[in-house]
């Protein structure tokens, strides 16, 4: 509220009377007083009467009433313009609803999403699932039937008899290849030490054999024996087979001495090997090899160093073939002697 425009005083009367007196003191008389004009503005004098009439008194203002407690929010929210129009019962419901429809959206965006990746990993799962079920179904199936067998490392034995052995497993599947059935035919084989078997799809069974080494016949009440060098009986013929050495070793397969010379056999090198005609052993010390048709003896003595006695028999026959000398003797392999 804009405060009133001060009004202008009217001089003192001591004032007036205290200048009159002076000059009345001089003269000794009073002087009358005389009456003052105001002026309201320009070219315009009132009385002082007419101005008591005419200004209207200052009435003082009352200090403003104290607000009733009200929320911090509300002190500050503007006043409802007086010409607002009212709020109407069917203003609030579409407020209402507006509000409901707006959260209805978000949610169903959110869920949306939710369900989307959800269904992302279901799909993923299941393509997973279908893929391993369809291979599963195809490898148990006809489809990877065997249809062929194939017999690798096979030197002795006939891979053909082999294959006929096996021919029970044609037409099963690959992963349901009985094993046992097949370790069953081939127990009949003495010569098989060992086996594997790799399945190449569709149709392809294959069986690696690893045989036994013979390294000689013994003779027996049966005839002569094919042994490898843990005593296996491999085959029996009434007549020796050529090109295999003839055992001569006392205590049999289950002594010392047949050890022996079984670990001799292992070691020396094929080129050597097939010139064995004949091996002997009294002990596990004294192993004697005879060499092809010129009875060439080779002293081998233990079955310790091995591999250096073969190999240091090896290089002395290069340079003294057997048709040369009468016997090596190698039992000492830092000193060979040639006879």
């Amino acid at each position: 509220m804009r405060r009133p425009t001060p009004i202008p005083q009217a001089p003192s009367p001591t004032a007036g009377a205290s200048g009159a007196g002076g000059a009345g003191g001089r003269d000794g008389a009073t002087p009358a007083r005389q009456p003052q004009t105001y002026e309201a503005s320009p070219g315009v004098t009132i009385s002082p009467a007419e101005r008591d009439e005419t200004i209207a008194p200052v009435i003082p203002m009352a200090a403003p009433a104290a607000l009733p407690d009200m929320a911090p929010g509300e002190q500050d929210a503007p006043d409802a313009p007086d010409d607002a129009p009212p709020i109407r019962l069917r203003d609030v419901w579409k407020a209402a609803r507006a509000r409901r429809k707006a959260l209805r959206a978000e949610v169903r965006r959110f869920t949306v999403r939710q369900r989307r990746r959800r269904m992302l990993w279901i799909g993923t799962a299941a393509s997973l699932l279908l893929l391993v079920l369809t291979t599963l179904a195809a490898a148990y199936s006809p489809l990877f039937g065997v249809e062929r067998i194939t017999v690798e490392g096979t030197s002795l034995l006939d891979p053909a008899a082999v294959e006929k052995a096996l021919s029970e497993q044609l037409g099963t599947p690959l992963p349901l290849v009985d094993e046992s059935a097949v370790k069953a035919d081939l127990v009949a084989f003495p010569l098989v030490q060992s086996y594997s078997l790799e399945a190449r799809p569709p149709h392809e069974l294959v069986v690696r054999i690893v045989e036994r080494l013979p390294i000689g016949l013994i003779k027996t009440a049966a005839g002569y024996t094919l042994v490898d060098a843990a005593g296996v009986a491999l085959s029996t013929t009434e007549t020796p087979t050529a090109g295999t050495p003839l055992l001569t070793i006392s205590g049999g397969t289950s002594s010392a001495a047949f050890e022996a010379v079984g670990q001799v056999m292992r070691t020396l090198p094929a080129s050597i090997r097939d010139q064995v005609t004949a091996i002997a052993a009294s002990t596990p010390d004294d192993v004697t090899l005879t060499l092809g048709g010129t009875n060439t003896e080779v002293i081998w003595g233990s079955a310790d160093q091995s591999a250096l006695k073969a190999f240091v028999l090896e290089t002395t026959m290069k340079s003294r073939p057997p048709a040369t000398v009468t016997a090596y003797d190698v039992s000492s392999p830092a000193a060979v002697v040639v006879r």
